[in-house]
């Protein structure tokens, strides 16, 4: 089900209405609503699918309940194991199967062998690399003891597929969700304007930055040969905001629509185009990601505890192993490469810890320095997101070759409009970069003056939104 259809427009009141008004006394129903609820919400897309996220529920329940009756460490990294091997295994099958046998397939041909074999027609799961690494974190904390396991299959069935955050996150930590099940929740105006709040603004980003924005994109990419430089320039910029419009949006509508029945989402994107280097983009951009990585992979690597070549090691492993995440595609691979290119001289600098705190805090505009910092991070993003963005990596490097020609310095010949949009994106959430969302300064303001703004927003939504039938990290 899409948060930008019908079908949630009328799905979200309904199951408000029952969890508040109906189940409101009992907090076992609570929680079993949101487990009908949100395998309704993922039924909607394929009902078959249902049948994985119930497996990976039961098998890191199981082991849960395993790990807290055993204390000899082998098997409990026996059981450790299964739950990895389970997760993985499911998300290497359905995402990465095809992608192994062809490049078997390549690697054999190169040497003069010939290998007869077939590909699979599978169908990825929409989610699946979202909640298997939720649910791994669960089994992972269990047996690192940072997390009592819990008897209460419902309200884990409950954090496993909770639904405003189980197609594309954020990927929430079980020590921090999980717990939210099991108190009493009561209803909190406030806390549910400010989601209403945020799910408008997610709606913007989504149906008017990001859907707008990838008309022109697909048109470009899909004919980047037959581009002018500028045009290539200026579509790479757009899919830039697409791509930024579309998860971000997705985001705030998740967090936004989870404080509506009481829970609070960890932030995932923290206005991440105004950073200053590569590694403050990195703690603003899918936080929930990138931090699931420092904690379960690069810390137990070592971190940047070792020497010089350990540090270099391990910014490639975790950086080539986002991109790989991301899709079973070179393109990918070459993507988190790049960015680990990018990252590595301020680790073997120690700047990658520079700058932490708000840009030009205090002030209305950035100082020349802080705005040349965010021109040339943003461009370096950009340029990576050429190969995020293309098919092939050949074709990454022949748009970037044709981008930088003569006609660089021609007239624009595509549609602007979703400039004009992301303008208006830039501006509001410039004002607001020290809020976790772009329309969270409003609470603050006269009513007269919000709701004006509210006004605003919906008719330009109403008026100038696209519509997309998915949105881009679904195919993740």
């Amino acid at each position: 089900m899409l948060f930008n259809s019908l079908d949630f427009a009328i799905f979200l009141p309904i199951v408000f209405l029952l969890y508040w008004f109906v189940f409101n006394k009992n907090l076992k129903l609570q929680n079993l609503l949101i487990v009908i609820a949100s395998y309704i919400f993922y039924g909607w897309w394929d009902w078959r699918f249902l049948s994985l996220i119930f497996f990976s529920t039961v098998v890191d329940y199981t082991m849960g309940i395993l790990l807290s009756k055993e204390e000899k460490p082998t098997k409990r990294k026996l059981y450790l194991w299964i739950s990895i091997l389970v997760n993985l295994g499911l998300l290497g099958f359905f995402k990465y199967y095809n992608f192994f046998l062809e490049n078997f397939i390549t690697a054999f041909s190169f040497f003069g062998y010939k290998i007869n074999a077939q590909g699979l027609n599978v169908v990825l799961p929409v989610g699946i690399s979202f909640y298997t690494f939720q649910t791994l974190s669960y089994t992972i904390d269990v047996y690192k003891r940072k997390l009592k396991p819990t008897k209460d299959f419902i309200a884990f069935s409950a954090f496993v597929s909770f639904f405003p955050q189980l197609v594309a996150g954020p990927i929430e930590r079980a020590t921090h969700l999980l717990p939210q099940f099991y108190k009493k929740r009561y209803f909190d105006y406030d806390k549910a304007v400010d989601g209403l709040r945020q799910m408008l603004w997610g709606f913007f980003k989504k149906i008017v930055v990001a859907d707008n924005a990838a008309k022109v994109v697909n048109e470009i990419f899909l004919n980047y040969h037959e581009q002018s430089g500028i045009n290539l320039l200026i579509g790479i910029i757009f899919f830039a905001f697409q791509i930024y419009g579309d998860f971000s949006g997705y985001s705030d509508i998740a967090i936004g629509a989870s404080r509506l029945f009481g829970f609070d989402l960890m932030q995932n994107f923290n206005f991440p185009y105004f950073s200053r280097d590569i590694a403050e983009f990195w703690r603003r951009w899918h936080i929930s990601l990138s931090t699931w990585f420092r904690d379960y992979l690069y810390i137990p690597l070592g971190g940047s505890r070792g020497g010089t070549w350990m540090k270099i090691r391990n910014t490639f492993i975790i950086f080539l192993v986002s991109g790989f995440w991301h899709g079973a595609n070179w393109t990918f691979i070459v993507w988190g490469g790049l960015n680990a290119l990018y990252f590595l001289p301020l680790l073997l600098l120690k700047k990658n810890r520079v700058n932490t705190d708000t840009v030009a805090d205090g002030k209305i505009f950035p100082s020349i320095k802080e705005f040349f910092q965010i021109l040339l991070t943003f461009s370096l993003t950009v340029l990576a997101w050429v190969f995020f963005r293309s098919p092939t990596v050949i074709d990454a490097i022949k748009y970037i070759k044709h981008t930088f020609s003569l006609s660089l310095f021609s007239i624009p010949t595509i549609d602007m409009k979703p400039f004009l949009y992301i303008v208006f994106l830039i501006l509001i959430e410039w004002l607001s970069r020290k809020n976790k969302h772009g329309l969270e300064v409003l609470k603050s303001k006269n009513i007269l003056f919000r709701w004006g703004i509210y006004f605003i927003i919906m008719s330009i939504i109403l008026i100038f939104g696209a519509r997309s039938d998915s949105f881009i990290y679904f195919q993740f």
